[in-house]
């Protein structure tokens, strides 16, 4: 784990090798390393495990430090364990939805499994999966696995529209980038509920790359275009940090206007 934080003139990684040695830093047989369970007003309101260590370096992530020092923060949790910290939140605010949220959740292949196995079981109407697309796209029978489940949603968060913008933002070596749209393309082969998000804020991702962006998507299917999520950059505390490691001002960056 050498890559903590990206600067402008770091060199680029490899995610899927990434990913391996997160792995060992979060997973444990089953079990799975989370910091905290909880349930927020978004998607209407919904209980939320956060997970622990992520494959790519984005220097906008308003992830906690767990995404850069895994090895410090959260605790194991198995299946069950982790399924009921969700059940428990969830009844304490009356949600019916479930997510995996914070860094990314597909690290950690059998635990996740596991714990959609509980989720389908219950009477629970929604489990979101928010993800990266890296793993997906790397291996189809992973989207496979998650088609057998009929309560998952999964959101994709598409990083930049060209391989250059996706390699400068995520510290990635450049020909990731396609990694993300593969995940598409197996979750619609295998009828799997999602939606594409994507940090289009003008600031980070010029309008001209947004441009080939919606485009790339309109070649795989104009449905995933036309509900694409857009976001903006907001000052989160670790974003700031790790923008200005990067070599943005930060002050500057969210004062400019978000045109």
């Amino acid at each position: 784990m050498n890559i903590r934080i990206i600067r402008k003139n770091s060199p680029k990684f490899d995610p899927i090798k990434l990913a391996r040695d997160t792995e060992k830093l979060v997973c444990r047989g089953d079990e799975r390393k989370y910091t905290a369970f909880y349930t927020v007003g978004v998607y209407r309101g919904i209980s939320t495990g956060y997970a622990v260590g992520c494959c790519l370096r984005c220097y906008y992530c308003w992830s906690g430090w767990s995404r850069d020092f895994p090895e410090l923060y959260g605790k194991f949790f198995s299946p069950t364990r982790a399924f009921a910290m969700l059940d428990k939140v969830a009844k304490e605010y009356g949600v019916k939805k479930l997510r995996i949220s914070g860094c990314e959740p597909t690290i950690g292949r059998t635990h996740l499994i596991k714990l959609l196995e509980l989720m389908e079981k219950s009477d629970y109407d929604l489990f979101i999966l928010e993800t990266n697309g890296i793993l997906f796209g790397a291996d189809k029978s992973y989207v496979k696995d998650i088609s057998k489940f009929t309560k998952v949603h999964v959101r994709v968060s598409i990083k930049a529209g060209n391989p250059t913008g996706f390699s400068e933002r995520t510290g990635a070596k450049p020909e990731y980038f396609e990694f993300p749209f593969k995940a598409i393309d197996y979750l619609l082969d295998y009828g799997v509920s999602f939606h594409v998000a994507a940090m289009t804020d003008p600031r980070i991702m010029p309008k001209s790359e947004r441009r080939e962006l919606i485009e790339k998507l309109k070649e795989i299917d104009i449905n995933v275009a036309a509900n694409l999520e857009e976001e903006i950059c907001d000052p989160y505390d670790t974003t700031i940090v790790r923008m200005y490691i990067y070599g943005i001002d930060p002050v500057r960056f969210f004062l400019s206007p978000k045109v």
